[in-house]
């Protein structure tokens, strides 16, 4: 059975472009913003086993675990990342939390956010206790760990080099990321 998503044409997203933070470049190298999907699958039936099958059904993205997200803002250099929330509702900061330019964003039940390389994010707080995700990388990518720490120039350098999607790891042929 086929998973029902929110249809594309009622399907609220949000896109932020965030300005680089010291050696953290966010949106800066390849200009392709942040993007959060609301309720992309509709809760409450909304679960990780369902996350996961409809995002391995779609073939993008490859799902690789299930967990909260570090209180540690941190950014991959090596991947775009796609979180399915499975479970309960959290304020995250994308960008660095001492980036005057920085977006914070509660994130419920349904949601995808589409983080791409270089963009920092970190929990902030969870609001309800139990606050999970189901974290996709692309394909063929293997993600890594930066923390905009001096070292890492030459990884944030490989950012521009990643390619973007060619199909919505969630909605397949047309969706968000194909419009950005």
């Amino acid at each position: 059975m086929p998973t029902k998503l929110t249809p594309l044409k009622d399907l609220q997203v949000l896109t932020h472009q965030i300005p680089s933070y010291n050696l953290t470049p966010n949106t800066t190298l390849h200009n392709k913003p942040l993007l959060i999907y609301r309720a992309a699958f509709p809760p409450p039936l909304t679960t990780a086993s369902l996350i996961e099958s409809h995002l391995t059904s779609i073939g993008v993205v490859i799902p690789q675990w299930r967990y909260t997200m570090y209180s540690t803002s941190h950014f991959h250099s090596t991947s775009h990342e796609v979180l399915g929330i499975a479970n309960g509702r959290a304020r995250l900061c994308f960008g660095y939390e001492e980036n005057a330019g920085r977006v914070v964003e509660e994130v419920r039940k349904g949601d995808v956010v589409v983080v791409p390389a270089g963009v920092a994010h970190r929990l902030m707080e969870d609001l309800e206790g139990g606050f999970s995700m189901v974290g996709s990388y692309p394909k063929g990518c293997n993600w890594d760990m930066c923390y905009g720490q001096a070292g890492e120039e030459a990884k944030i350098e490989k950012i521009k080099d990643l390619p973007w999607f060619t199909r919505d790891p969630v909605y397949g042929d047309s969706g968000p990321v194909l419009d950005v």
